[in-house]
């Protein structure tokens, strides 16, 4: 009984394997949608067989839902994540986790049914449609982790085995399972009392799927899909960006918070991240150089050429501060027509030596619509000879700007006084 079992459990192996990578071959053609449903219609049958269905084998009770088909399916995110990306592979771990919790959800209202017995030998049971929702919400969070702890670690053992895919493809699955075996487990054990002794049954059956799954996938790599060379590495911080979709958070991050007229920062967004940007300079033991650039006679720009006019200048002034300024520098548009540049790792004197930068590029290439240059005053003061504090820096330089406007205009005022004038 026991080889019939096991001639059993490989043959569920390899039909669950070969269907599953025909639909991921096949892809482009199927479409994904058809892999993705496919790989997620059987999470309750995993959790229904793990709970009741064991078989024996050579090597201990068994449950195929545990050991063939929700090995079968973590082995499968790992192929289409191969096949793909990180930013597609999202797409059936956060379906498999809500869906599966939408299942547990609907599982528990119907519990609050008053079902009839329409079949005498049939009758609902209630508590283990309870037990099952439990087990479900723990699977569908170790599923979760599951999958993005294989994907990381395959990226991870490529530092190491770059070229050797089935062997990182194995490696995995042996590490990822075992942590599933042993989370998954726990809960078999306290909400069904699933006897210990079934533990080791269950991880050498995963290993052993593991094994199996890894020669089909090998003869799939080098027959069928014929790969020829590693794909590029990644740093496993990108990819769990990917995964988490923080690369959505970060370009929503950037959308906000936005100058609606020149696209750089408001003041509400200078208010939040430049107090961070000068308590980060100074716990790396670094300078941070604020500068308020303010355009001169921007008011008779308005009034001589309207406001039309006006706004197109404050784009070309926004669009010269961002060419010059460094990438790890902010600009911010402080008000009206005013902005505010925050340089860390910048001392003062790199920060006059900026500022004259930005002066000069914008007196020259920035003109009105008669062909007369448009001009800048700049104040600048240094985190933190001239204040600890953003407030404090920013006042500074406020005060600077004053002098520089005082002083003719069209200069940089900072700690000496007006460096440039012209």
């Amino acid at each position: 009984m026991e080889a019939l079992n096991l001639a059993l459990f490989v043959v569920e192996a390899v039909a669950y394997f070969t269907l599953m990578v025909m639909l991921l071959h096949f892809r482009h053609r199927l479409g994904l949608g058809v892999f993705l449903t496919a790989l997620g219609v059987m999470h309750f049958m995993e959790t229904y067989l793990a709970a009741v269905f064991y078989v024996s084998l050579p090597f201990g009770d068994v449950s195929p839902g545990s050991s063939v088909f929700f090995s079968g399916k973590l082995m499968m995110i790992l192929m289409l994540y191969l096949q793909e990306d990180a930013a597609t592979v999202r797409q059936p771990i956060y379906g498999l986790f809500f869906g599966n919790l939408l299942t547990v959800g609907i599982a528990w209202v119907l519990q609050l049914h008053h079902p009839l017995e329409i079949s005498p030998d049939h009758t609902p049971d209630v508590d283990f449609l309870k037990e099952m929702g439990w087990l479900m919400v723990w699977g569908t969070a170790l599923l979760y982790v599951d999958s993005l702890g294989i994907i990381l670690l395959y990226e991870k053992l490529g530092d190491f085995f770059r070229r050797r895919v089935v062997l990182r493809f194995m490696i995995c699955g042996f590490a990822l399972l075992t942590f599933d075996q042993i989370g998954f487990f726990a809960a078999l054990h306290y909400f069904l009392d699933v006897p210990v002794a079934a533990f080791w049954g269950g991880w050498k059956a995963k290993m052993f799927a593991v094994c199996l799954y890894a020669v089909m996938f090998a003869i799939y790599e080098y027959r069928i899909r014929r790969v020829g060379s590693a794909a590029a590495a990644r740093s496993i911080s990108d990819v769990f960006g990917d995964l988490t979709f923080r690369e959505r958070y970060n370009d929503l991050l950037e959308r906000t918070g936005r100058d609606m007229l020149t696209g750089v920062y408001d003041r509400t967004r200078m208010e939040l991240e430049a107090p961070l940007m000068l308590n980060e300079a100074s716990r790396q033991g670094l300078f941070a150089t604020v500068l308020i650039i303010d355009a001169d006679h921007f008011k008779d720009v308005n009034d001589g050429y309207g406001h039309l006019q006006g706004d197109e200048v404050l784009k070309a002034i926004a669009a010269r501060l961002g060419t010059t300024l460094r990438s790890s520098d902010r600009i911010f548009r402080f008000g009206g027509e005013e902005f505010v540049a925050v340089c860390p790792g910048t001392n003062h004197e790199e920060g006059l030596l900026l500022a004259e930068r930005l002066r000069w590029t914008i007196a020259t290439s920035v003109q009105t619509p008669d062909d007369k240059p448009v001009t800048v005053s700049i104040g600048i003061a240094t985190a933190d000879e001239d204040g600890t504090s953003f407030t404090t820096v920013l006042s500074v330089a406020d005060g600077r700007l004053y002098e520089a406007k005082k002083s003719g205009r069209n200069c940089i005022v900072g700690r000496s006084g007006v460096v440039k004038l012209s």
